[in-house]
């Protein structure tokens, strides 16, 4: 047995199969579906979970170098936002770009997380080191 603290067996098998180099997208509850992606959707009710949450959860077992967000992020949340995301991301290089150009980087992912967040923008591309 695997002595985590993650219990999802989906989230388990797919931070298993991400390799070097490799995104994951987590989302938040209303981020539009790709089909050609794998997601597990852990959704439960609005803010249940938090994108923050699961970025806290699953920090200990992912080794994460690289963040992306986008840019429309900074201009629809407040500063105790922005702040808690940059220290959830710690340690990690945030980039922002345009939502457009944001979008365009999903279907590389291995997978996609969907959480319940409702904060605007609040998705995350991390490509582990």
């Amino acid at each position: 047995m695997l002595n985590i603290k993650i219990l999802n067996p989906g989230l388990l098998s797919l931070l298993a199969r991400v390799r070097h180099t490799n995104a994951l997208v987590i989302a938040d509850g209303r981020f539009p579906f790709w089909p050609q992606i794998e997601t597990v959707d852990i959704s439960l009710t609005n803010d249940i979970p938090t994108v923050l949450q699961v970025v806290a959860a699953i920090r200990p077992e992912f080794n994460a170098t690289e963040a992306y967000m986008a840019r429309e992020f900074l201009e629809h949340n407040n500063a105790r936002i922005r702040a808690a995301f940059a220290k959830a991301l710690s340690g990690i290089a945030l980039k922002h770009e345009p939502h457009i150009e944001f979008k365009k980087l999903i279907p590389s992912a291995i997978g996609l997380i969907r959480t319940g967040d409702v904060l605007p923008y609040a998705n995350l591309i991390l490509i582990s080191g």
